[in-house]
């Protein structure tokens, strides 16, 4: 399945594999406390535009993020709204009062996308079985996984009924994981990062202070249209307002495709979050 890239403006999305239109650009909301801090960002991003707001049971802030959702004024039909469910919380049954607790801690009535945050051995088959429930019963948009490597999604292809729309993944140049890219995109599978700034390290890069001179843009801006040009749905944290519009600001320029090739060249396989395969939470 071919995915669509067209890159217009901050309301611009990528179609997921059952129709649903997935905003592009998002605000995360990971270690941003679960207060005024994140009621304002969400709001922030809200009334800047943003319309994709990615939360997870693990974050804490669900409460915030549902009560900056309802000040903000917009429709909640008009936004994107995306939680995960955590490893303590997986199975069936588990995963099923996992989703209830996230909706009333949200104050919502259904999510547009729900997440297996991460594939827990033994257990993220019955977890997914129970996302195809709530999907089936129309209390998700549409379901996906978190940090599963094209193993983990194999071994659930193999079972499942409904194939997993989205896979949020830590992406950045250093972990590019083009194959993985491309087994996604071969399973109509919409790939998602997550960590696009490697946790601030791309800052350092003098080859992003290079682009971010020949573009006039910031190295932030840069790597977030790099991310849209791979087709990649990117949603950078932050809590303060100016650099929640300066991560909007992308939509004025393009990068040429040697520059994308330059970029996906300094992969060196360095994650700067936990392995998939060797995580213990």
């Amino acid at each position: 399945m071919k995915q669509q890239h067209t890159i217009s403006d901050i309301k611009g999305n990528f179609e997921l594999s059952n129709g649903v239109k997935m905003p592009y650009l998002g605000l995360g909301t990971y270690q941003s406390d679960n207060d005024q801090e994140v009621v304002d960002a969400v709001k922030n991003a809200l009334q800047l535009g943003y319309r994709h707001i990615d939360t997870a049971a693990a974050y804490k802030n669900e409460e915030g993020v549902g009560q900056g959702i309802r000040e903000s004024g917009i429709d909640r039909s008009d936004i994107f709204l995306v939680t995960k469910v955590w490893n303590d919380d997986q199975g069936y049954e588990e995963t099923l009062k996992a989703f209830d607790a996230s909706l009333k801690r949200l104050g919502v009535d259904y999510l547009d996308l729900y997440l297996i945050h991460w594939p827990v051995a033994g257990k993220y088959k019955e977890t997914w079985r129970a996302l195809e429930h709530l999907y089936a019963q129309k209390k998700i948009r549409a379901i996906g996984v978190s940090n599963f490597l094209k193993h983990h999604l194999e071994d659930l292809m193999n079972d499942c009924t409904v194939m997993p729309m989205v896979n949020q993944m830590e992406f950045h140049p250093y972990l590019v994981q083009q194959d993985l890219i491309d087994f996604c995109t071969s399973n109509g599978i919409q790939y998602e990062s997550w960590s696009p700034f490697m946790q601030g390290k791309v800052f350092e890069l003098d080859i992003c202070a290079d682009l971010a001179s020949k573009y006039n843009k910031s190295v932030a801006q840069i790597i977030l249209r790099y991310n849209l040009q791979k087709g990649v749905v990117a949603i950078p944290k932050s809590v303060h307002a100016k650099r929640i519009a300066s991560n909007a600001d992308i939509f004025d320029f393009e990068l040429s495709k040697a520059d994308i090739t330059f970029l996906d060249g300094l992969e060196t396989g360095e994650r700067s979050g936990p392995d998939p395969d060797n995580f213990n939470f």
